[in-house]
């Protein structure tokens, strides 16, 4: 067995979060065959669009929470996973007044040589983040 040191947390990119979002990577590297990031959502702060070419899987572990798609809002509380299929299009994040904090799961084995495991794409709009909170 092999202990492994933790990266330190890092705060999620402006390109790629609204608000103030952090990350613990729990497992990555191209050995492993997935990577799982545990990643905590200040109240409002949310990822841009974007989608990933193996899935990825949602466990949320506190606070209250959004996965969106073009056609769905998945109001995500502790102990809730949402699995969104391969190259799906969506976004998640915490709802307006809660924070949350869920483990993203995504599968690295089966890709490409070079294929990145996810791409990256616009900002939610405002009216669209505040339409889908109106679910919660």
């Amino acid at each position: 067995m092999q202990e492994q040191r933790k990266a330190p947390t890092f705060k999620g990119p402006a390109e790629r979060f609204s608000g103030d979002v952090y990350v613990d990577m729990v497992v990555a590297g191209p050995d492993a065959g997935f990577s799982v990031g545990a990643v905590h959502f200040t109240p409002g702060a949310h990822t841009a669009w974007h989608s990933h070419a193996a899935g990825q899987m949602l466990h949320c572990t506190e606070g209250l929470g959004l996965v969106v798609t073009a056609d769905e809002v998945i109001v995500l509380r502790p102990g809730m996973t949402v699995w969104t299929p391969p190259d799906q299009r969506h976004w998640h994040g915490a709802g307006p007044v809660d924070f949350m904090a869920h483990l993203a799961m995504s599968g690295t084995a089966d890709l490409a040589e070079g294929q990145d495991a996810v791409t990256w794409q616009e900002h939610v709009d405002d009216a669209d983040y505040t339409r889908a909170a109106l679910e919660i």
